[in-house]
């Protein structure tokens, strides 16, 4: 009767686990696709505009320019 009752137990234990793993899977799911879509709109900005980096260096002080230029003509 204990053995019955430790098996039901330990089943219960790990349907819990699985579902909480679930959960957790679909919540990274969820976020993975936010990510997805806030790249994808700013990969999109970029194509349709310029974009210009200007770095100085730390330990020359020189003044780097980094301009990306997108694929997408820019509308008139």
């Amino acid at each position: 009767m204990a053995k019955k009752r430790k098996a039901e137990t330990t089943d219960n234990a790990n349907n819990i686990a699985i579902e909480r793993i679930s959960q957790r899977l679909d919540m990274l799911d969820r976020r993975l696709d936010n990510v997805d879509s806030i790249v994808t709109v700013v990969a999109e900005r970029v194509m349709k505009q310029t974009v210009t980096l200007n770095i100085t260096c730390s330990k020359c002080g020189q003044r780097i320019e980094i301009a990306l230029i997108g694929a997408e003509k820019p509308p008139r």
